[in-house]
């Protein structure tokens, strides 16, 4: 895995990094001690492995920041659900 630079963009609300000048994003919202990933957006001519380091990446730092993680986006879901390790970061009675 390939660490990621992660820019918390609180103002817009999003995670970002660029890549190949172009800007990838992940959308959230915060309720109480959760963050909602509610949409992933890749710039379209990135390599494919990106984007599994980028939401590591975005993962990573919501852990440093002891919060919990409430996939909204199917992208973010779906790599919860291939990805069990990060299962720690669901808050309790959340199952993907």
């Amino acid at each position: 895995m390939s660490e990621v630079a992660i820019n918390d963009n609180d103002f817009l609300r999003q995670f970002e990094a660029k890549v190949n000048g172009k800007l990838a994003k992940i959308e959230y919202s915060m309720q109480e001690r959760k963050v909602f990933l509610t949409k992933l957006f890749i710039p379209e001519d990135v390599e494919s492995g990106f984007k599994e380091d980028f939401i590591k990446s975005v993962l990573s730092l919501i852990e440093e920041k002891n919060l919990r993680v409430v996939p909204t986006s199917p992208e973010i879901a779906g790599f919860l659900r291939r990805n069990r390790q990060y299962k720690d970061l669901l808050p309790v009675g959340i199952r993907i």
